[in-house]
């Protein structure tokens, strides 16, 4: 090839106008001859090739690449939406950060209402048995629950518990069989 690269074939862009790639063609550097035909075609249904071509000249040389990219990119989405072209894109996604906005505040909001969780409160540490009056007085088998627990503190399912204990480990060390086993 002449004009076109390394494989000896027109570009893209002369293949799809089924010319002759000179030397100095424009369109060589941008359009490869496999895959530059069919962006091409898309740029000259848009756009046409004769202003595609006079836009690239007066645009500077470093610059044309982004230049290409950008019309390939346009005339892509005007074949796909003729009214809006790549307008609509942008539109999409500018609704879609202003929704990612709205969402991030909405959880920063919402974030900033919750309290962090508190760790438990430390349980004050237990007395002394000396400081019970019921064990100072009074043997095991003997004890009376009702003064070692509070049954507002505790609930009744704990007195309950302690006095089953209770009656087992008193049954328990009358007889040689162990202790039945606790529902659950």
């Amino acid at each position: 090839m002449s004009g076109g690269g390394a494989t000896g074939g027109p570009c893209g862009a002369c293949k799809f106008l089924r010319r002759k790639c000179v030397s100095g063609c424009v369109f060589a550097p941008y359009f490869d001859s496999e895959q530059g035909a069919s962006h091409f075609a898309a740029v000259h249904k848009v756009f046409g090739a004769s202003n595609v071509s006079k836009l690239l000249l007066h645009i500077p040389a470093p610059k044309r690449l982004d230049a290409v990219v950008t019309i390939c990119y346009e005339a892509h989405a005007r074949l796909r939406d003729p009214v809006y072209g790549c307008v609509a894109h942008i539109v999409a996604l500018q609704q879609q950060v202003v929704n990612l906005q709205a969402e991030l505040s909405y959880l920063q909001s919402h974030l900033s209402t919750l309290e962090l969780p508190s760790p438990p409160p430390v349980p004050p540490p237990p007395p002394p048995l000396q400081s019970f009056p019921a064990l100072e007085h009074s043997s095991a088998s003997s004890l009376e629950l009702s003064t070692l627990f509070d049954p507002a503190r505790c609930g009744g399912e704990l007195q309950t518990l302690a006095r089953e204990l209770m009656k087992r480990h008193q049954s328990s060390s009358s007889s040689s069989e162990p202790p039945p086993r606790m529902p659950r």
